[in-house]
């Protein structure tokens, strides 16, 4: 497969001449929907014959939360090798708490499909933001651990989840250790069940990197303690923060070099987002708030505000200007290129895989490039 970017006076058909393609199929592994508008910098996923030679394997995992759209995630599902159900989360006593919809259906869909259905486990509160104070809880008291411990496997062997992945954030410092120790426990007592364990992990670039997000996870200790990790490279670019690329590779590529001191290269995932974000300009701090976008809807943005599509070639990311009723706006988000670059980094560091946040929007072409590299862990 190739990847084409949209000049001035391009049209579907002109591009599958080009290329002796189908117009059909372009559209369709583009989400290009009639009247076949483009944008021009649009990069687009041209179908050919495959990729030559052997295919390196790759482990992929998507979270999605249970109200996933059924055509969703029916046709992501072929791609993944783990679907993470987001989420669970817990009292103080240890008691799990399901989430508010149902997951039933998705967990089925996933074992007809051959993906090993996870489940995630958040400290959330009830606002549904994390919660420090129940992590400080649940890792030092022993009770409560083992309580939560035994209602998660209850709840898996009933349901059918095959896995755990512990989504903690905000972890304070001086629970560092005791969090890592809460990790390798879970994994001792899921092993013998057949269970898998993983974590996932804030972007750090050093091991005594400063910030809430981050002294409280130790690489090393949680590397040992999981049977694999995902680093959560993304989110440079988020809500409140100043217009930029959400995973700008250059920045995804300093973690990644510092994860593969501290953690086994085949025990790491790269964190990849299925989203942009659209801002408001000008960018005020505490002021702002960006909203967020999936590639497809970012093209169709552009195409509407007839704006053309550039390419930061430090951030490896996709990026346009617009105005409409009398504001400027700013968009990044991510396409096939900028996916592309961020496969090549799993394969140059011979990392394990990747993982998805998050799979409620298709992304189409992103999962047909994918299967064009790599095969697929099932």
């Amino acid at each position: 497969m190739q990847i084409y970017v949209v000049r001035e006076g391009d049209s579907i058909d002109s591009i599958a001449a080009a290329f002796a393609a189908s117009a059909e199929e372009i559209a369709y592994d583009n989400q290009i929907t009639e009247p076949y508008r483009l944008a021009v910098g649009q990069a687009l996923l041209i179908p050919g014959a495959g990729s030559a030679g052997q295919k390196r394997e790759v482990h992929v995992n998507g979270y999605a939360y249970p109200y996933i759209q059924d055509q969703v995630l029916s046709e992501t599902l072929p791609y993944l090798t783990n679907l993470s159900v987001f989420s669970y989360g817990f009292t103080t006593s240890g008691d799990l708490v399901p989430p508010l919809v149902d997951d039933s259906l998705m967990i089925h869909e996933a074992w007809q499909q051959g993906t090993i259905p996870v489940l995630v486990l958040t400290p959330f509160d009830q606002t549904g933001m994390f919660n420090n104070y129940l992590i400080s809880e649940i890792t030092h008291n022993m009770e409560a651990q083992q309580n939560l411990i035994d209602q998660m496997f209850l709840t898996m062997e009933e349901k059918g989840f095959a896995g755990i992945d512990l989504d903690f954030e905000y972890v304070l410092p001086q629970d560092r250790v005791a969090y890592a120790e809460f990790a390798a426990n879970v994994r001792a007592q899921a092993a013998p069940r057949g269970y898998t364990v993983s974590v996932a992990l804030a972007p750090k670039t050093s091991a005594d990197q400063k910030g809430l997000l981050y002294e409280g996870k130790d690489y090393k200790l949680l590397g040992a303690a999981a049977d694999s990790v995902l680093l959560m490279t993304y989110e440079w670019g988020y809500t409140y923060g100043p217009p930029m690329a959400v995973a700008p590779i250059n920045k995804v590529r300093e973690v990644v070099e510092y994860a593969v001191t501290e953690i086994p290269r085949e025990k790491i995932g790269l964190g990849i987002p299925n989203y942009g974000y659209d801002w408001t300009l000008p960018f005020v701090q505490g002021a702002s708030m960006a909203r967020a976008i999936g590639n497809v809807e970012a093209v169709q943005i552009a195409i509407e505000n007839h704006a053309e599509i550039q390419f930061d070639q430090i951030a490896m990311s996709p990026f346009f200007r617009y105005e409409k009723d009398g504001v400027q706006h700013e968009v990044w988000f991510e396409d096939v290129r900028s996916m592309k670059e961020k496969f090549h980094l799993v394969a140059e560091y011979s990392l394990r895989g990747m993982g998805y946040w998050q799979i409620m929007r298709l992304f189409r072409a992103n999962w047909l490039l994918l299967a064009d590299l790599f095969n697929i862990v099932k």
